[in-house]
């Protein structure tokens, strides 16, 4: 490669990097500068969405650095991470998430069992009942059917899917290693249809995916009623958590998520296009995602979940923990107490 050529490309990739990082923050104004991640664009992930859309978080004096995976479809509100990170690498500038959106139970079993697993502080959650489908190919009629079949969770056993596979195989009385096969990396629909695996516990967007289509639709795992899980969570890491001069932006960024709750639940119409523009998903697509969540009325951190979570991943280390090591809901059981929390519903419900 020629010596100008190179230039052009190095001038070009430092273009796209600082249009990539410039074009990540969905909030401007002169608020404290917060650096957000989403794990996934789930529906428990919904309110935090609707407070970049509804400017909640300037209006909590924040301007939020907001990144997220790429949208369901071609043309969602967010940036491309590959791209980005990539340029962050290339540049040696790399962008680093102060607050993580992401499941408690994988980072519970994480920290636990993994001494490099970064250590963090969970401080609420949008998602703490169990709320997944069991669906397999049409052929498969029943759940006794799946004993001997291939089960399709996503890349981590102490997932919700694989938590769910799991609890399947307990209440049918199958031995989980040799009575049924639980595939991580499958719980895809297009690994059902190439025929990867037998079944998949399905997330509420590949169940919205799947309607209409050739499966058979097993279990609705509400039907087994409310069971725990530590799902979606507010998480910062441990020593962030532990500097003062952080706990301003932690109790701006709840204020913002209970507004943000409160606009999800009274305000569905609202919740709704939020999805479709910022996941750029039908509205059929939207509306069964939307009756898919099972977001709490208050963000309080999954404590059944989370205790939960350390039962069934019991074991020799698991033990040396309480529940409420891992949690902290002192600044929301604050707002509770001072009335933020009524008055915030209260004030949204007359709004609308």
């Amino acid at each position: 490669m020629s010596r100008n050529r190179l230039i052009m490309v190095v001038v070009l990739l430092i273009t796209l990097a600082l249009l990539a990082v410039g074009g990540s923050r969905v909030l401007g104004g002169d608020g404290l500068p917060l650096r957000v991640e989403l794990g996934s664009r789930a529906v428990s992930k919904v309110p935090f969405l609707i407070a970049a859309d509804q400017g909640l978080y300037a209006k909590y004096g924040l301007e939020v650095d907001l990144r997220m995976p790429n949208a369901d479809f071609e043309g969602g509100l967010g940036d491309p991470p590959l791209v980005r990170r990539a340029m962050d690498r290339i540049l040696g500038n790399r962008w680093r998430a102060e607050v993580f959106l992401n499941g408690a139970m994988p980072e519970i079993v994480g920290m636990v069992n993994n001494l490099d697993h970064p250590k963090s502080i969970l401080l609420a959650s949008t998602d703490c009942t169990m709320r997944s489908h069991i669906v397999a190919r049409s052929d498969i009629k029943t759940l006794e059917d799946l004993r001997g079949r291939r089960i399709g969770v996503t890349g981590l056993m102490e997932n919700i899917t694989a938590y769910v596979a799991l609890e399947l195989a307990d209440r049918m009385g199958w031995d989980p290693v040799h009575d049924v096969s639980i595939i991580r990396n499958g719980a895809d629909v297009d690994r059902l249809l190439d025929g990867s695996v037998d079944a998949i516990i399905a997330r509420e967007r590949d169940y919205a995916e799947m309607q209409g289509g050739d499966f058979s639709f097993l279990l609705d795992t509400r039907s087994w009623g409310d069971l725990p899980i530590g799902g979606n969570s507010v998480r910062v890491g441990s020593e962030w958590y532990e500097d003062p001069a952080n706990a301003d932006k932690m109790r701006r960024f709840l204020m913002a998520l209970v507004e943000a709750t409160a606009l999800f639940h009274e305000d569905r119409a609202l919740a709704v296009d939020v999805m479709q523009r910022w996941n750029a998903v039908p509205d059929w697509y939207a509306e069964i995602m939307y009756d898919q969540a099972a977001i709490p009325d208050v963000p309080f951190p999954c404590y059944d979940g989370i205790r939960r979570t350390m039962e069934f991943y019991d074991s020799h280390e698991m033990r040396r923990y309480q529940a409420e090591d891992f949690f902290d809901d002192r600044i929301l059981l604050e707002l509770e107490e001072e009335g933020f929390i009524q008055r915030t519903y209260g004030e949204v419900r007359a709004s609308r």
